[in-house]
């Protein structure tokens, strides 16, 4: 079965964002004064085969803990879903 998985990787709260500070310090310069935290982070898409879901899962998790987040500093979610698209057909993955 071909899956994609949204995945989103954030720094744990515990982290210091830098990025999201100056985020916030540009928005709040551009009149959103309701702003009162940002936190920046990263959004990855994966195409996987894999038997069923759980498969797909086991290799989402590997993927995640391997490459795509340190563990040490930011924690991981995401999305699975079937997928009817192969990456073939995704603009820009050829």
């Amino acid at each position: 079965m071909q899956f994609k998985a949204d995945i989103h990787v954030t720094l744990k709260r515990t982290v210091n964002d830098p990025q999201g500070l100056t985020i916030k310090g540009g928005l709040v310069q551009l009149g959103f004064d309701g702003v009162g935290a940002v936190r920046a982070g990263k959004y990855i898409e994966v195409w996987l085969e894999a038997r069923d879901e759980a498969e797909a899962r086991s290799q989402v998790d590997a993927m995640c803990d391997q490459l795509l987040a340190n563990p040490v500093i930011e924690e991981y979610r995401y999305q699975l879903a079937v997928s009817e698209q192969s990456p073939a057909e995704v603009p820009g993955t050829s």
